[in-house]
């Protein structure tokens, strides 16, 4: 770890343990008796309450990774995440892997392992907190992860985060990095910051069914560390539900986003591994001038029980006053359905998606649940005088979750890379398994 990355990491954590402590001094009696049974819920797994719901009652007896410390709520999670990957390339892949100076080899390899402390201040707007550290496996080094707190504004349907969270760019990369149906999320969002330092503002409409989400980001406390690549950034996310019925899980998601990036230094790259994270980049523009840049994108998603179907697409504008102008667009479209008969909850609380439930865990009559998973996404970066290749990939899976902390993924993969000249095939045999505790 680089000497100015830990010395940014840690003023980070200063700066949210001040947050915290000037919030203790607000004013505002502690919740009374029957105030504690609206608390709202302490989970660490990024679920948030329901905007248009009543906040639940306290479990009876709480987890034993729950405390109650008379001031605050805390509770304990973390997560682990092996991967495994082997290959099988045609002739022209091989060709093009030489050119790209990589030798695709089976590998396991860690790909995150990660603590996290969040709770619950007992005041009278609600407020909570959130600590996390990470080891990164690909660059093997820890990072604080989400920290900061949260306020939940009852009168106006909306939560605003203050510190370090993510931008609210892309439903998957929205949602905790455990709960998403696919390995690995579509090769056009790599490009996005996975966490920023700033606020975020999200607000859902229960009677239009109208929501949104604003957000501003810099990188003062975050300069130079490895997920850092733009100097600022601003968000907007508008969408809209048409139609949602919570008791069947009957739901359509529609949202548009605009985002502008301001770059560091000038100049930019744009890279990205084939949705595998032991696996080398495969398409890359190499550094190039850019000032600015503004994306444009869409999803939209469809539920129905046990069924979903989802599509995004972006399209990213990247300007400079001294070279060429470059758009690189990209997508995904996916179906998954699980076959045990649970279904993928929607939080209308940020309007994501959480964790499969499981209704009959390994060991307790039953076999965990089942879904299986098929995704398509592309990629293009090649645009005027850039050649960083274009590729798409398929993408059959299986996800067993056994219960609601271990998960395992059965995942085969075929793609075509378009570089050099040549096009190119390589199948991608993979496998995870997953440990979340929240």
């Amino acid at each position: 770890m680089e000497l100015q990355e830990y010395s940014n990491d840690n003023r980070l954590m200063i700066f949210s343990w001040l947050i915290l402590a000037t919030t203790l001094l607000l004013p505002g009696n502690a919740f009374s008796q029957e105030e504690n049974k609206t608390m709202p819920d302490t989970s660490v797994t990024e679920k948030p309450i329901p905007a248009d719901e009543e906040l639940p009652e306290p479990e009876k007896k709480d987890p034993w990774n729950v405390f109650d410390f008379g001031f605050t709520t805390m509770r304990l999670g973390g997560g682990y995440i092996l991967d495994y990957v082997t290959y099988l390339q045609d002739d022209k892949g091989k060709i093009q892997s030489d050119s790209l100076n990589i030798d695709l080899k089976p590998t396991f390899a860690t790909r995150d392992f990660r603590f996290l402390v969040n709770g619950y201040f007992k005041t009278k707007m609600p407020i909570q907190w959130k600590l996390a550290i990470m080891f990164d496996g690909d660059n093997r080094e820890w990072l604080v992860r989400e920290t900061g707190l949260v306020f939940t504004l009852k009168k106006i349907n909306s939560q605003v985060f203050v510190g370090r969270t993510k931008e609210g760019f892309s439903m998957p990369k929205i949602m905790n990095g455990h709960s998403p149906w696919t390995m690995e999320r579509q090769m056009a969002i790599d490009l996005i910051p996975i966490m920023a330092d700033g606020i975020r503002v999200y607000t859902y409409l229960p009677k239009s069914r109208v929501f949104w989400t604003l957000a501003a980001f810099n990188d003062v406390l975050s300069h130079e560390q490895i997920f850092s690549t733009f100097k600022e950034q601003y968000l907007v996310r508008l969408g809209w539900m048409p139609f949602y019925n919570k008791e069947s899980n009957r739901l359509l998601h529609i949202a548009g986003y605009y985002r502008y990036g301001k770059t560091e230094n000038e100049n930019f790259r744009v890279r990205s591994r084939p949705e595998s994270n032991p696996t080398p980049y495969f398409i890359d523009t190499e550094t190039f001038p850019a000032d600015h840049s503004v994306t444009y994108g869409g999803e939209i998603y469809f539920n129905s029980g046990s069924l979903q179907l989802g599509a995004e697409y972006y399209i990213h504008n990247f300007y400079s006053d001294i070279g060429d102008d470059h758009t690189f667009p990209g997508g995904d479209i996916s179906l998954s359905y699980i076959f045990t008969g649970e279904s993928r909850p929607y939080n209308t609380t940020g309007n994501i998606y959480g964790f499969v439930p499981v209704k009959k865990p390994l060991g307790k009559d039953g076999f965990g649940a089942w879904e299986g998973v098929l995704r398509f996404s592309t990629f293009d970066l090649d645009d005027g005088t850039i050649h960083g290749g274009s590729m798409w990939r398929i993408t059959p899976m299986v996800n067993w979750y056994m219960n609601k902390i271990i998960r395992m993924e059965f995942v085969y993969g075929y793609s075509v890379l378009d570089r050099f000249g040549i096009k190119g095939g390589t199948h991608f045999f993979q496998s995870r398994i997953q440990f979340t505790i929240g």
